[in-house]
């Protein structure tokens, strides 16, 4: 324990030190956040399939019930409870465009974590970045619950509980709780919780903060004690069902499913769930009660309760949906949370967009439209009207749109488009068009993977930590 102790205290030495312009101190915030005392109590694992490269380092690192998948580094750093996904890194010999170039990829792309602290994160994508297209890095990073590092490098940052970077290379920045940011390349900010920061320079700038008061109902992260608030309890309160995945070696699959579905190993599936053809569940989904139309799918941290999704939906990572009727192709962002009642449902129509970090809380029927766009927090009709638009009213806007807490410029019409664009992507990329032959995806590329497991040292000065492993084939 000595070991971790001292590694523990590097890390946080680390991200002061790049933080030092924002005068931020992790401190308050890191310590006893999770005693050291479990990273003992659970083994880390890695997947392996024909389909992805097996590639792994570890070394001076603690990995506590850490998932691993691709060609990754991990170096004085300590994961807990993360999932570091690599199913999507580039490859040698792809081409990657950017803007009037055309770079060629000279090496397989590969995850590379150093002094950091990662607590129930995921790490997702590959680096969008065209001047680090070989190596996704995080560096002097602390990462806190149920954050989401997705495609974004990072250098010196720290990510409150639920915070989300979506391709967006960071330095020297702090994310606040429950924020989201997708902005190309952001350094030396302090970007306040329950931020939503969409951002493609010379094209549009989509910008909304959630009323704090509110927010800290859901979620709440202040120094000294660990994340609060009712999302946080609501995930809390189902731990259970992940122990036993985890702690059950031969573990019978709950339901049937078609051949070109996938369902983890990992994932929770209770009681009445239906999953449909091209479907993806992930490692650490949660289904109960749940109906997945063909193509849908529930990607990591994915809790979907007593609904039913009709095809084609995108659950992204860490979202909740919960006594809900969805449409058709439907994109449900990162970390949002819905939540209908048994008796007053929520519905959701065709084609609609509901943002990352969004949060729907209903307790009388509501029904959002076809083809709409919405955002921050809605708890009513009125609060419907005021953090909703028409993607066809959107697309219309070329100046400025200000509704309630939320800004935005530029161009609709190209809003509108790289959304659709991306949801067209990930549909592919996790094999919702597979069609028995061609256009094969994550839904039937992850079928087949075999799970090891490492364990560290038990006790001793090292305890906590892992040996050196490195696994190759």
């Amino acid at each position: 324990m000595k070991e971790l102790k001292k590694l523990l205290e590097r890390i946080i030495q680390r991200i002061n030190i790049n933080l030092r312009e924002l005068d931020y101190d992790v401190s308050p915030f890191i310590r006893n956040l999770v005693p050291l005392n479990q990273m003992v109590k659970f083994y880390a694992f890695y997947g392996i399939t024909p389909n992805h490269p097996l590639d792994l380092v570890f070394r001076h690192s603690s990995l506590a019930g850490s998932y691993f998948l691709g060609k990754i580094r991990v170096r004085n750093s300590i994961l807990y409870k993360s999932d570091i996904r690599g199913d999507e890194l580039k490859h040698q010999g792809d081409v990657f465009k950017y803007q009037n170039f055309e770079i060629p990829i000279t090496r397989d792309e590969g995850i590379d974590i150093e002094d950091s602290f990662l607590i129930k994160t995921l790490v997702h994508n590959f680096s969008h970045d065209p001047e680090t297209l070989e190596k996704f890095f995080i560096r002097d990073t602390l990462s806190t619950h149920y954050a989401n590092i997705h495609g974004s490098p990072c250098d010196g940052c720290f990510l409150g509980p639920f915070a989300t970077v979506d391709l967006t290379t960071m330095r020297d920045c702090v994310i606040g709780t429950f924020s989201y940011v997708q902005a190309g390349e952001v350094g030396h900010l302090n970007v306040g919780p329950g931020t939503v920061w969409v951002r493609s320079p010379d094209e549009f700038n989509f910008l909304y903060r959630y009323p704090l008061d509110k927010l800290s109902h859901y979620i709440d992260f202040i120094e000294g004690r660990p994340p609060q608030g009712f999302v946080m309890d609501f995930v809390e309160d189902r731990k259970e069902g992940f122990r036993r995945v985890f702690d059950v070696v031969h573990l019978e699959q709950s339901v049937s499913i078609p051949a070109s579905a996938s369902l983890d190993r990992y994932a929770v599936i209770k009681p009445k769930t239906s999953i449909s053809e091209n479907v993806l569940v992930a490692q650490r989904a949660y289904l109960q009660n749940a109906w997945l139309g063909q193509g849908a799918n529930a990607q990591e941290n994915c809790y979907i309760i007593n609904s039913r999704l009709e095809g084609c939906n995108v659950t992204a990572h860490g979202a909740k949906i919960i006594e809900a009727d969805m449409g058709k192709n439907i994109f449900v962002g990162f970390n949002s949370f819905l939540r209908g009642r048994a008796r007053n449902r929520l519905t959701i129509g065709d084609e609609s967009v509901v943002m990352p970090h969004t949060i729907i809380d209903i307790k009388n029927p509501l029904t959002i439209p076809p083809g709409h766009l919405v955002w921050g927090l809605i708890t009513n009709p009125q609060e419907l009207e005021a953090n909703s638009i028409a993607l066809k009213d959107l697309s219309k806007i070329d100046d400025v749109l200000i509704k309630g807490n939320l800004s935005f410029e530029g161009s609709g019409a190209a809003f509108v488009t790289a959304f659709r664009d991306r949801i067209h992507h990930i549909l592919e990329a996790n094999g919702a068009f597979f069609d028995g032959k061609k256009n094969k995806g994550h839904a039937q590329k992850n079928q087949n993977i075999s799970f090891n497991t490492i364990q560290p040292y038990p006790d001793g000065e090292f305890q906590g930590l892992y040996p050196a492993i490195v696994i190759q084939p």
